[in-house]
């Protein structure tokens, strides 16, 4: 620290010897010192720092950046001798040279004139800035990273001869012939590593090679030929009924086994709407354990929510379902549908109607093309019904006793004018049984005929007391039950034909409708005013009064329709007296479902008829305006 400086203005004093350091100033002999020191005026001292430090930068290499620059002390710190404090003359003055501009300068805005370095011919403006300006120091180390590239290339080259002399003879020999030369291999290997990047965003000539190199590859030619398979076979279209429906012209009576086998794919695929996914050929299987370990892991991770399994019961409530296209928007309709029933073995819906149509269409709750349409001159169709194998399609009209068969195979249509027997003169209600042998038809004067699903001969008569409203099959086809005008239900046995039971519906005045549940459990009645009673088969055969599990008064009109769906958890009834009467109940609560049909929402209309998909995942109806509205429900996964 140094000594305060005195009230009347004098020089500093130093006690202290003179030092190396005094020296190391470089003042020029004969300077007037006072205790060994040397007495500087402040215009002395700044002109030799500035001196000293214009040759230290000129001396030093430029720096890189923040820590280079502050890596060194500066120069009058790099000295090994102590620091000595210097005499000040009391008469501090900024040299000429380092002067700012006057206040006159100032004013006129003229900038300070600066001495320029001897010997040099430009403005001192620009020497003082081209006296500070150093060489990067990159090129300074570019033949240090040359030489240890060097370095390195002769110890790789040393250590590949000391190896190729350790080897034999033979070995070397056989890798020459099999690699080449392997020191033009490596560096052929290297250049081209070098070069992929922009060989891999540049031209494609390369990629184009290497493909016409791996199609020639894959192009193996057979080991073996057979003659029988290179002559064409002809096939005669003409002799065999299914082949003779595929000819689109009188030309194709004989086709190639080719042509035919690529007519049977367009067959196919307009039957389904489409190829389906596993017919695609570009479609990825599990090949190895650990693709199947990988996918499983995809789909865990694509899924969130609980993995715990659920019970697979539906709930009740709310049912979760989807209003999907109508399936007859391919073909729309203004006149009534009469039937509306899924295809027992094909993703496939029949809708019939009024107007003199039967149609089927794809099901797929998206667009549901129509595969094809059969028109019946002069019988507005009043039931229409597939067969148990789905071969067949049953139709009868409102004024006529004629029958017809479409043969879905053979794609023939035949007219059943007159069975054998049956006095009936006009056939409208029919049902069929669900193992496909029986046909049973309700006449008039309380009189039921069972026929021959596979001659269409009649087997026997059964008759009731009163007027026959509805009736229906059980599951296995044994028993039948018959809803009559007055209240009563009849159980027949179907192979001898006669009545094992008799009971009466609970409050019942007129019945209209009865079903069977698929698993044998369930009898349904619907009755004229509109309550439906819910039994249990074990009770409907030994009890001739039984009591309900449970009566269902949601409709205040005549139940007309009733479908209990393949699980038997959910049971339909409806009413074509009353817009927007459906109900859906829930088995074995018998609950009704309180989200359909959607409240203030007119889309259902008058409904006709109802029927369930064969694994219970559709939902479809058929109401007044032509439409066979469609629903999806999401509580079954398949079709």
């Amino acid at each position: 620290m140094l000594p305060p400086r005195s009230c009347a203005g004098k020089n500093f004093h130093s006690s202290h010897a003179a030092s190396p350091y005094t020296r190391k100033i470089g003042l020029p002999r004969g300077t007037p010192t006072r205790g060994g020191a040397a007495e500087l005026s402040g215009s002395d001292v700044a002109r030799e720092c500035r001196s000293r430090g214009s040759r230290q930068r000129r001396l030093l290499p430029a720096p890189r950046g923040r820590a280079a620059a502050t890596s060194e002390p500066p120069w009058h710190m790099r000295s090994g001798a102590p620091r000595e404090r210097l005499r000040f003359s009391s008469d501090l003055r900024m040299p000429p040279e380092r002067r700012s501009r006057t206040k006159g300068d100032r004013r006129a805005g003229a900038m300070p004139r600066r001495k320029a370095r001897p010997g040099s011919g430009s403005t001192p403006g620009k020497a003082a800035r081209s006296s500070q300006r150093t060489l990067p120091a990159g090129p300074k180390a570019a033949p240090s990273a040359i030489s240890a590239a060097e370095e390195e290339s002769r110890l790789r080259q040393r250590n590949r001869l000391m190896l190729e002399n350790d080897k034999p003879a033979a070995e070397r020999c056989l890798e020459q012939l099999v690699f080449g030369d392997v020191e033009d291999d490596e560096d052929a290997l290297l250049r081209r590593l070098r070069s992929s990047r922009g060989h891999l965003h540049g031209s494609s000539d390369d990629s184009e090679v290497e493909d016409e190199a791996v199609d020639n590859l894959s192009q193996k030619k057979p080991v073996w030929v057979d003659e029988d398979d290179e002559d064409e076979e002809i096939v005669d279209m003409m002799n065999n009924r299914f082949r003779k429906d595929m000819m689109k012209n009188a030309s194709e009576s004989k086709l190639s086994k080719d042509k035919l086998q690529k007519r049977l794919k367009e067959e196919f695929q307009h039957a389904m709407g489409g190829v389906p996914d596993w017919a695609e050929p570009g479609s990825k299987r599990k090949t190895s354990s650990d693709d199947e370990s990988e996918e499983d892991e995809d789909d865990l991770l694509q899924r969130t929510g609980n993995f715990i399994s659920t019970s697979t019961s539906l709930p009740r409530g709310i049912l979760k379902m989807k209003n999907c296209r109508p399936a007859n928007a391919e073909r729309p309709t203004t006149a009534r549908i009469s039937s509306v029933q899924f295809h027992p073995g094909a993703q496939v819906v029949m809708v019939s109607g009024v107007d003199h149509a039967i149609s089927l269409f794809q099901v797929d709750g998206k667009t549901n093309p129509k595969i094809q349409s059969i028109y019946l001159e002069k019988f507005p169709i009043f039931k229409a019904c597939f067969s148990a194998n789905g071969e067949e399609v049953l139709a009868t009209s409102m004024h006529s006793k004629v029958i017809y068969v479409y043969d879905m195979i053979a794609g023939k249509l035949i007219p059943v004018h007159q069975v054998r027997g049956l006095k009936e003169k006009i056939v409208k209600r029919f049902e069929v049984s669900p193992d496909g042998s029986f046909l049973l038809i309700s006449g008039i004067a309380g009189f039921s005929h069972l026929l021959s699903m596979k001659t269409k001969e009649l087997i026997g008569s059964m008759k009731i007391n009163g007027r026959i409203s509805a009736s229906t099959f059980s599951s296995d086809s044994k028993r039948i039950y018959t809803s009559s005008g007055n209240g009563e239900v009849y159980v027949w046995d179907v192979n001898s034909r006669k009545c094992i039971n008799r009971f009466l519906d609970e409050g019942s005045l007129y019945g209209l409708s009865i079903a069977a549940s698929k698993n044998g459990q369930y009898v349904a009645c619907g009755s004229k005013s509109g309550v439906v009673n819910i039994y249990n088969q074990d009770s409907c055969l030994q009890q001739t009064n039984p009591k309900p599990i449970k009566a269902i008064m949601n409709l205040v009109t005549g139940v007309t329709s009733l479908a209990f769906n393949p699980t038997t958890e959910i049971l339909a009834v409806a009413s074509r007296k009353m817009k927007e009467a459906v109900r859906l109940v829930h088995l074995p609560s018998c609950t009704v479902f309180s989200n359909f049909p959607v409240y203030k929402k007119s889309t259902l209309s008058r409904v006709q008829t109802m029927d369930f998909s064969p694994r219970g995942g559709y939902f479809a109806l058929g109401n007044e305006q032509g439409k066979a509205l469609l629903y999806r429900l999401h509580h079954y996964s398949d079709f």
